[in-house]
């Protein structure tokens, strides 16, 4: 016991002399694949849609990059699918009868500045899959594709937001 106390003590002390927030700690590499589904609109009924389009395209993307082992072959695969991914969706949309036309675009895309749960992600332009369904005004839903941080919660959870934790912080958080 005397040892987790003073292990932990120690890495406590560390993080407070170099001053970093375990919030701080999550960042997306450079080298990351995105995926965002903008909504039509913010009626309930859109959000309700898009979140049912995210979590149809989640599964199917994860299916389909499996086993890229690189972000090359990541690029390479949704490049050569992107027929395929478009007629997964209409067939979709078929089936849960919305009748709204959607967009996808595969290449760099703007993703404005988002703060969630402390963390500022940065606007700018991104390598990206972007679904845009009907006029794209509404709420928009975005992950990671590669390093596949958003397909492993499509396997593992039904939420619609990505909650990041830290070992380190949980642990200070349980004992102190």
């Amino acid at each position: 016991m005397k040892k987790t106390i003073l292990v932990l003590g120690l890495i406590l002390a560390t993080y407070m002399i170099i001053g970093v927030k375990a919030e701080e700690l999550v960042e997306i590499p450079d080298n990351a694949i995105r995926i965002r589904v903008i909504g039509n609109s913010d009626s309930e009924y859109d959000q309700e849609k898009k979140q049912e389009i995210r979590k149809e395209v989640q599964l199917y993307m994860q299916n389909l990059l499996k086993d890229a082992k690189n972000i090359e072959e990541a690029r390479t695969i949704i490049n050569d699918n992107l027929n395929n991914i478009n007629k997964n969706i209409d067939s979709y949309l078929t089936q849960i009868d919305y009748k709204k036309n959607y967009t996808i675009n595969f290449g760099l895309n703007y993703f404005p500045e988002k703060e969630y749960k402390g963390i500022k992600y940065k606007e700018g332009l991104y390598e990206s899959l972007l679904i845009t369904l009907g006029e794209g005004k509404g709420k928009n839903w975005w992950c990671v594709l590669f390093p596949p941080i958003c397909l492993l919660e499509a396997e593992e959870t039904e939420t619609n937001e990505i909650e990041y934790k830290s070992f380190v912080k949980e642990i200070i958080e349980k004992y102190f």
